[in-house]
């Protein structure tokens, strides 16, 4: 096993900055992708004590030949990229219909193209040597209304992602891409994300610290799992939409609203993110810790949930097969 250099983007604030420290307490030197430099600096000096190399590179992930100058210059300061976790992503909330395309183009360019220009920088480099870890991020709580951009654009990744395992399979490369699924989780996102509900935005659903989601990326990578699901939180959304979807999306309607607002106004001047990073000193947590939940909670990984599928389904035959000789 080669000495683990990992590339982290949106590694400033929020889960990229929860998974640098986790990644370089694991041992892995560190390289911090994201587009303010003051912000990467602070995160990076709180990896000083942990006696492990770190870069910094200020860089927007929409800017695919900025991603493969970074990738070149870490390479050339750190070594063989061997992890790349995409964690950049932005947003924009509200009705559909009253979002301008330009913010539209713009979450959905850094969300999804951000993950896509990531995976291609890390597997261009991968498959020189044939093996590496990529890992990309799903949300199990979406969709819901007022977030359809990030909706489709998590979506998009997903499908990206599936479409993208064969070919590396086809290849005979060593080389592992992981989809992490997670839910809510307490980041600045909820503080900076371009708004226009006129209410401030609270996460919806069960919400957990950024350092779950950090130990998550961190279990799929080392232990090779293909997919990893943080909670069982959106098991029951899945079975919904596939049993009643017209109900749920009547309980959409009536309750997602309130469950993602807050009562408070949000103030016409507050900054945002979505095209120049937001300045301060803003770390891996967001306003909601007196929410957020600190234990782990199941991790469900491909090879459990075939464990779990495959036992379900074994009970369900067997209770089958009791009835059909009860009625025989």
């Amino acid at each position: 096993m080669p000495h683990q250099i990992a590339v982290i983007t949106g590694a400033g604030a929020g889960i990229g900055r929860a998974t640098a420290r986790t990644l370089a307490r694991a041992g892995c030197d560190v390289a911090l992708i994201g587009r303010d430099a003051a912000r990467l600096e602070d995160a990076a000096a709180e990896l000083a004590e942990l006696h492990i190399r770190t870069l910094t590179i200020p860089a927007d992930v929409t800017d695919a030949e900025a991603l493969e100058r970074a990738a070149d210059q870490i390479e050339a300061t750190l070594g063989p990229i061997t992890l790349w976790v995409n964690c950049a992503g932005a947003g924009v909330s509200g009705q559909f219909v009253e979002l301008p395309p330009e913010e539209i183009r713009r979450a959905t360019e850094v969300t999804y193209l951000g993950t896509v220009f990531g995976t291609r920088t890390a597997l261009i480099r991968m498959r020189r040597r044939g093996y590496g870890t990529i890992v990309n991020l799903d949300a199990i709580s979406l969709p819901r209304p007022l977030r359809s951009i990030e909706s489709g654009a998590r979506a998009a990744i997903r499908a990206f992602t599936e479409s993208l395992r064969p070919e590396i399979l086809h290849d005979g490369d060593r080389i592992l891409l992981s989809l992490v699924r997670l839910p809510a989780i307490n980041t600045p996102r909820f503080v900076w994300t371009r708004n226009h509900t006129g209410k401030r935005l609270r996460p919806a659903g069960p919400v957990f610290e950024p350092e779950i989601a950090a130990e998550a990326i961190s279990r799929a990578a080392f232990g090779r799992h293909r997919d990893v699901r943080v909670g069982l939180s959106g098991i029951g959304h899945r079975m919904a939409a596939f049993l009643a979807p017209a109900l749920l999306d009547r309980r959409q309607a009536d309750h997602a609203y309130h469950q993602q607002l807050e009562k408070y106004p949000v103030p016409d001047n507050t900054p945002d993110n979505l095209f120049t990073p937001v300045s301060g000193a803003h770390g891996a947590h967001g306003p909601f810790d007196h929410l957020s939940r600190r234990t782990m909670p199941v991790l469900l990984t491909t090879t459990l949930r075939t464990i779990l599928t495959g036992t379900a389904l074994a009970v369900g035959m067997g209770a089958l097969l009791v009835t059909l000789r009860r009625k025989r």
